[in-house]
């Protein structure tokens, strides 16, 4: 089994960045798909990034392409999500998680970092 921990969350006015990051514990998260979901309050989750463990393929929701950037450092054993031109519209709660394939499903998950974008 793999324990995730995100942070970097926080609050910051809208056009702003930031970095959140997914640590991992337990075994290489190089070996898995990583993905960063989100879920605003009242919504459903939606996966917003992911990473695959073979090539490093990425692929992202349409509302951050160009915004955001998904990557790997396996050094650290963490994977990383660099925000900027940061809107309202990307308040949540923001969560790493892990699975076999690229598609899913995710079977780890972290426990979420609130991000929230002031207008």
């Amino acid at each position: 089994q793999v324990q995730l921990v995100e942070s970097g969350g926080g609050l910051v006015q809208a056009g702003g960045s930031l970095r959140l990051s997914c640590a991992a514990s337990g075994r290489p998260l190089r070996t898995y798909a990583v993905g960063w979901f989100r879920q605003a309050a009242g919504k459903e989750r939606e996966v917003v990034a992911r990473i695959n463990w073979a090539n490093d393929n990425t692929r992202y929701a349409d509302f951050v392409k160009g915004r955001f950037t998904i990557s790997r450092d396996n050094a650290q054993n963490t994977v990383s999500l660099q925000m900027n031109s940061l809107k309202p519209e990307d308040t949540a709660v923001y969560y790493c998680a892990a699975g076999t394939v690229l598609i899913g499903p995710y079977d780890y998950w972290g426990q979420g970092t609130q991000v929230t974008v002031s207008s």
